[in-house]
């Protein structure tokens, strides 16, 4: 069986590095998880997620014109596509929009911890030394 760019298939792991995962696949082929593809956030130790001879989906991201085969895990979950806009017409908001809404919500912030600090030191007078 040959795979293309695009397939979903199901395949075993088949060794584990601190980049990836080795994958074979259906006739014999492997493939490589990087580790950037197996979750949708920092991956800092693969092996929190997979361990050899598990048996996963896996999307076929990609053949390189030597042969080598990137594989994808968080691409095979058909809720991480509809996530990403690819599913059901989820419009990204722009960067312009996430920086407004970043600046809102950081000022709204500062001014709770503001006037947290201030509700502390209300009432209180400064020291006196004493000689």
């Amino acid at each position: 069986m040959s795979v293309r760019v695009g397939a979903v298939v199901e395949g075993i792991v088949c060794g584990v590095a601190k980049f990836g995962a080795f994958v074979e696949l259906p006739g014999g082929l492997k493939g490589l998880v990087h580790t950037s593809e197996v979750a949708d956030h920092y991956v800092k130790d693969i092996k929190d997620y997979i361990k050899e001879r598990d048996r996963i989906r896996v999307k076929v991201i990609g053949i390189s014109p030597e042969g080598k085969i990137s594989l994808s895990i968080k691409q095979a979950d058909s809720w991480y596509q509809q996530g990403r806009g690819q599913g059901k017409g989820v419009k990204e908001k722009s960067f312009e929009e996430k920086l407004a809404k970043f600046l809102k919500e950081s000022e709204e912030r500062l001014q709770d911890l503001k006037k947290t600090t201030e509700s502390k030191r209300g009432g209180r007078r400064p020291a006196r030394p004493e000689w």
